[in-house]
């Protein structure tokens, strides 16, 4: 019901004020979850506990298919961007928290001045961590233009990149941060490689191919081409695992909830939900 809908994003909102004036948050991690906060800390984490599970109430109790299908539901009550508006939605959700000038850039960890945007040496662009040809979306308004998966990216980091799918190994990438290529994948530095992972799964809950979009989905190949799917599932699982959500992972969740998109990447907040889906 729209009621219900605006009650939950009202109350997120709320609990993440606290968190966009500077408080720390905790992961919503079954860990994290549960364990006592500083009390100058518990109640705005708690708040945001409450509000962030209320978001998710229709998903609760379910696993599988029936988890997969409520998410999307959830999540496709958004507010969609044009790809323009994307530049300063991304100076905002990508900002430095040690330099409000600047933005990290997703590969290569560098801050950046959020002035540098554009298609230059030296400059940052949009990514697409979901490549754009992998279902030939483009960056017409949709899934082109979804915050969740659009990232800062150095020009020529974000160019050797290109449209591969992710896995493990290769040579290092120049001022890649860590990050490795091949012929045919990339390897993101480790320090987001959840952040990837979780993007990916994003992506594969929320276009389903019901609203005029291709139906997305991540498998086991690295060979995928201009078809809808993404690799490697195996590899994104256990970035997943191995690099959890981190504050300004969470942080980014709540700006595009609260202040762009109005909707959340659920498996931020849960990551758990990953391998109750796949």
């Amino acid at each position: 019901m729209p009621v219900v809908r605006i009650r939950r994003r009202k109350a997120v909102a709320l609990a993440s004020a606290a968190v966009l004036a500077g408080l720390a948050v905790p992961a919503l991690t079954p860990a994290t979850a549960g364990a006592a906060a500083p009390a100058h800390e518990a109640p705005a984490a708690q708040a945001r506990v409450a509000a962030v599970a209320d978001y998710y109430e229709g998903a609760e109790g379910k696993t599988g298919e029936a988890l997969k299908s409520a998410l999307n539901s959830i999540i496709s009550d958004q507010t969609k961007l044009s790809y323009s508006a994307v530049w300063d939605a991304l100076k905002d959700t990508d900002e430095d928290p040690s330099n409000s000038g600047n933005v990290i850039l997703l590969y290569s960890g560098v801050s950046r001045s959020k002035s540098a945007n554009g298609g230059n040496t030296g400059d940052w662009n949009r990514e697409h961590v979901w490549a754009k040809s992998h279902g030939d979306f483009g960056t017409s308004t949709g899934p082109g233009t979804d915050i969740h998966h659009l990232r800062p990216s150095d020009v020529q980091v974000n160019s050797v990149r290109g449209n591969k799918d992710f896995d493990n190994g290769g040579s290092a990438v120049a001022n890649g941060g860590g990050s490795l290529t091949d012929s045919d994948s990339f390897e993101p530095r480790d320090a987001v490689k959840g952040d990837v992972a979780r993007m990916i799964f994003y992506m594969a809950v929320r276009y389903e191919g019901t609203d005029g979009w291709p139906d997305l989905e991540p498998n086991n190949s690295v060979s995928n081409g201009s078809a809808p799917y993404i690799g490697k599932l195996s590899v994104l699982k256990e970035w997943n695992e191995q690099d959890p959500p981190d504050a300004f992972e969470q942080h980014r969740n709540d700006v595009i909830y609260e202040s762009y998109q109005h909707n959340r990447n659920p498996f931020i907040d849960h990551p758990e939900w990953v391998e109750s889906i796949w």
